[in-house]
């Protein structure tokens, strides 16, 4: 553990990814604090620009700008979690069935991981929240959707290649039931790469569920960062700030988390270790 820490700790870019992160769950905590009440309340006149009164300005309605960013960091991070974590789960089982199993069963949960890869992913986003109607579930349902494929095929391939290894062939002969073979023996060996994937699948999830709010399929009642920039773009030239600022609150939160998920990887791939 310490030896990882420290090859986590070399990588610089990683380490300020980290730092962004932990800023925003700081963040986060203290937003009942730094910003109590309703970020939908009306705090001023509207189109003010950032000052020493409201520090990023308030936007058309007259709501503050850095409020509605605090609470829309909530709803990315509760939004990007959720997701992706049901999206591991669901991808580590039907990977690791079709890469355990093979055969008929590998066959046929294959063609259904390809079925929804075909399709593209924001387009199948839309279509799912559209009939489900806009909400916080229906967003995390959309994102599970379009992300769990490619966890599949990653564990699919990771169990296929610990299939031939010496110790799941010792274990099957000694007679080891399969739940053991699978729990005990052939996911741990699968976890880095699921760590180091699924960290990157939290970005993802993150610019889908802003986009989803910007086309208006978001939660109307909870404050997002798509949402605030769906609300400025009609003002954009006059008051740029409605937008700018919840833009780079995306643009960094993303990228942080590529720059960690990027140190996770060279950590846990054995690969790259040894590079």
């Amino acid at each position: 553990m310490r030896t990882a820490l420290a090859r986590f700790a070399r990588n610089r870019l990683a380490l300020a990814g980290a730092a962004v992160l932990l800023g925003l769950v700081a963040l986060v905590a203290l937003t009942p604090l730094l910003y109590p009440g309703d970020p939908f309340r009306l705090v001023g006149p509207a189109l003010q620009p950032p000052g020493s009164q409201f520090l990023l300005g308030t936007d058309t309605l007259g709501r503050d700008v850095a409020a509605e960013i605090a609470y829309g960091a909530r709803t990315s991070l509760i939004i990007g979690l959720s997701a992706t974590g049901a999206a591991i789960l669901l991808g580590t089982l039907i990977g690791g069935l079709a890469g355990y199993y093979r055969g008929g069963v590998e066959v046929a949960l294959m063609r259904l991981t390809e079925f929804f890869q075909t399709i593209p992913a924001f387009v199948l986003a839309i279509l799912i929240v559209a009939i489900l109607s806009p909400s916080l579930f229906s967003e995390v349902v959309a994102i599970v959707a379009v992300s769990w494929p490619g966890i599949a095929r990653l564990v699919r391939g990771e169990f296929v290649a610990l299939g031939g290894r010496e110790f799941v062939l010792a274990c099957d002969g000694l007679g080891a039931g399969d739940a053991r073979i699978v729990f005990r023996h052939m996911l741990p060996n699968c976890t880095s790469a699921i760590i180091a994937v699924g960290t990157l699948l939290i970005g993802t999830a993150i610019l889908i569920e802003a986009g989803l709010a910007f086309l208006g399929l978001g939660d109307p009642n909870v404050m997002s960062w798509g949402l605030i920039i769906s609300s400025g773009r009609a003002v954009l030239r006059s008051a740029w700030w409605i937008c700018t600022f919840p833009g780079l609150a995306i643009l960094l939160t993303v990228l942080a988390i590529n720059l960690v998920g990027d140190g996770l990887n060279e950590v846990l791939n054995p690969r790259l270790r040894e590079r």
